[in-house]
């Protein structure tokens, strides 16, 4: 067989065993050690297999598996489902980014348009991938051609011709005899629903896995989108300076406005809005959240399309798009100011925690802005960003979002401020120990509901499958168990379990 072939044949194994897996592993939910196991398999199948096409994991390639080992693994860790919504996004940009450089991708000096083009070469690839794989690259007369192989399509031929012989005699014989017939009903005792959803699941996986492996393996789509070299319409610096300068007068009305009235202080608003600080400071935060996220990629967009036929065109950009990170930085500025004062009122949620890392995150990627586009060095910013989102997530995972909400709010309490006992209870397994300990702090009402909710919530009703095992979960369990005592005399008596 040629090396195609062999290399095609060993991507459809591949992919059906990692159907086979994932289908034994992911059908339970919510996704914890199974995850991880069915990743790092995914993960050490595709190193094997690089031997075949060594450029693509070659020198520091293998370096991109790391984020898939580290992501699924933190599905273990945390039981937030907002940090493992960002841990599968994390996992999904660091897929395409193995095919993307697979391909021939260079990732520390690509643009932000090559990075997302990656990403839809791999999203192709998974979904139609596996036609080429079995249509094309395999060459089923080379299969046929191995006595291995000859031998082993030659099973499965009988295989498929022995069925109906089987259904047949067997049906004749459980007929025959009653007891047969239980052993047989016994023995082939099938649940039709249940099958179809392990023959979906098993299909699915195994359909994406050979199509991306095929992708990073086989696959030359980036190689055949860069022959077309289809021209990127550009605008000169009067329609890009225009607008730039436009939006600039708009921000710097909005600065003005915000010194005068937000950093004037509670009087001069509610004798100008009529409403409260507090109020105003929630009225604003999203908005301006929006404004500086939708800031970033149209600048970037605008340099995209600026004509660079002269220096000059760089250099009024350079000055109009460092005066507008100048006035987002006070937006920014105003935007963290207003959530501060709103939290400090309200509490903290998950609705305002996520929106200020966020700001926070564009903050840094507004430096790194500065520092690579403006100096010419557009072609390092995608792979900076990049990073600084990963270690965002990680940092995320380090401060455990859940478990700090419900000690901030828990502490609020010593202010003789009021506790928010049902956003409290919803919170994900990461905050368990923390409620239990603040549980004496609580006013008797909150404490009755929390402890309650605590003992109904982390209770297992049957014994938990391994395959969903996580550590926070696991604590969470551990330390309802260890005070389940205490919570049953704190709980609500009317509801004790």
């Amino acid at each position: 067989m040629s090396d195609r072939t062999k290399l095609g044949a060993r991507i459809l194994v591949a992919g059906l065993v990692l159907g086979v897996l994932g289908d034994a592993l992911l059908r339970e939910t919510p996704w914890g050690v199974n995850f991880f196991l069915w990743v790092a398999a995914l993960a050490a199948v595709l190193n094997e297999l690089s031997s075949w096409r060594p450029e693509s994991l070659a020198g520091s390639g293998r370096w991109l598996l790391l984020p898939l080992i580290v992501f699924s693994a933190s599905l273990v860790w945390r039981d937030s489902i907002t940090l493992k919504m960002l841990n599968i996004l994390g996992l999904l940009v660091a897929f395409s980014l193995i095919l993307f450089r697979a391909q021939g991708g260079r990732v520390k000096v690509a643009g932000l348009m090559e990075y997302a083009f990656g990403g839809l070469i791999a999203g192709l690839n998974a979904a139609l991938a596996p036609f080429y794989l079995v249509l094309g690259d395999i060459q089923w007369k080379e299969v046929q051609s191995d006595r291995l192989s000859r031998r082993s399509l030659a099973v499965g031929r009988g295989v498929l011709l022995s069925v109906p012989l089987l259904l047949i005699f067997g049906g004749l014989l459980v007929a025959a005899d009653a007891v047969f017939e239980v052993i047989v009903t016994d023995v082939l005792r099938i649940d039709f629903e249940t099958l179809v959803v392990h023959a979906f699941v098993t299909g699915f996986c195994a359909w994406i896995v050979a199509g991306y492996l095929r992708g990073v393996l086989m696959g030359k789509d980036r190689d055949f989108a860069a022959r077309q070299a289809v021209p990127h319409p550009t605008l000169g610096l009067i329609e890009i300076g225009t607008v730039l300068a436009l939006l600039d007068l708009l921000f710097l009305a909005f600065v003005l406005v915000q010194f005068r009235y937000f950093f004037g202080g509670a009087a001069l608003v509610r004798a100008t809005t009529g409403l409260s600080y507090a109020e105003y400071a929630h009225r604003g935060f999203f908005e301006l959240v929006t404004v500086s996220g939708l800031a970033l990629p149209l600048l970037l967009f605008a340099h995209w399309l600026l004509r660079k036929d002269n220096p000059r065109a760089e250099r009024v950009f350079r000055a109009l798009a460092g005066a507008q990170l100048v006035l987002l930085a006070v937006i920014m500025v105003s935007a963290l100011q207003r959530m501060r004062l709103y939290q400090r009122e309200y509490g903290l949620t998950e609705q305002r925690l996520y929106p200020t890392a966020f700001m926070a995150w564009l903050a840094v990627v507004f430096v790194w802005f500065a520092l690579t586009v403006l100096r010419g060095h557009r072609e390092r910013f995608a792979f900076g960003a990049m990073i600084t989102g990963y270690v965002l997530i990680a940092a995320l995972q380090f401060l455990n979002p859940d478990a700090l909400i419900a000690r901030v709010n828990a502490a609020r309490i010593r202010e003789g401020r009021s506790f928010d006992v049902n956003y409290a209870t919803s919170l994900s397994g990461d905050a368990v120990p923390d409620l239990i300990a603040a549980l004496p702090s609580l006013p008797a009402k909150d404490c009755c509901i929390t402890a309650t909710r605590l003992l109904r919530t982390w209770q297992p009703s049957q014994p938990s499958d391994w395959r969903t095992w996580g550590v926070a979960r696991a604590r969470a369990f551990a330390a309802v168990e260890k005070n389940r005592t205490s919570l049953q005399a704190m709980a609500c008596p009317a509801t004790t379990p």
